[in-house]
């Protein structure tokens, strides 16, 4: 029997706040907020508990009228028919110089660390990390990757510090008539935050 999400995303949650950052890991130099915000898929990840089984993964981002970054990360749970399961953390930019270091929060009052350490320049392609190499997340604006650019993100973890071998692929198969994401992103009125 599934334990319920809220349950495995507290645990999660403990394991992610309570350790302290480590080795320093960098950032990109500057992160524009509004092309950054909208849909983005998650093609991989070495996952926090509550979505280690995630299929059509998306990350979706809007920007507040205060300035937090409000996010909807919305996936199915163990198969591509799984139940629709819903995460709603809020961001805050931590770094106003780069905007590439938020303060994810989960749970209040905690700011999980959230470190933009990829993002090309056509904003195609992203990695979050963290300075402990825990937990990851390879996300594009592409529905469907190929193996080959998979891999070439991945490997890029390799080179940031991160175990390889903890990385699971999101399996992404669209269209998802029931899963909220839209091609047009970033609506306000998606999020139940902004209300």
């Amino acid at each position: 029997m599934r334990k319920p999400l809220l349950a495995l995303s507290l645990l999660a949650a403990g394991a992610f706040f309570a350790c302290a950052p480590t080795k320093p890991l960098a950032t990109v130099p500057q992160v524009d907020l509004g092309r950054f915000m909208g849909d983005w898929y998650v093609q991989g990840h070495i996952p926090v508990g509550s979505e280690a089984d995630a299929y059509n993964g998306v990350e979706s981002y809007a920007l507040g009228e205060d300035g937090r970054i409000l996010t909807s990360y919305v996936f199915r749970d163990g198969s591509f028919d799984g139940d629709l399961e819903t995460l709603e953390p809020v961001g805050f930019v931590k770094n106003r110089e780069t905007n590439a270091e938020w303060g994810m929060r989960i749970i209040w009052p905690f700011k999980a660390q959230y470190l933009i350490t990829h993002l090309d320049e056509e904003y195609t392609e992203t990695i979050i990390a963290r300075a402990r190499r825990d937990y990851a997340w390879i996300m594009t604006r592409d529905q469907v990757i190929s193996e080959e650019r998979f891999e070439r993100l991945v490997q890029r973890l390799g080179e940031m510090g991160y175990d390889l071998t903890e990385v699971r692929r999101v399996p992404q198969r669209w269209p998802d008539s029931e899963h909220p994401v839209t091609e047009a992103g970033g609506d306000l009125a998606r999020f139940t935050r902004a209300k």
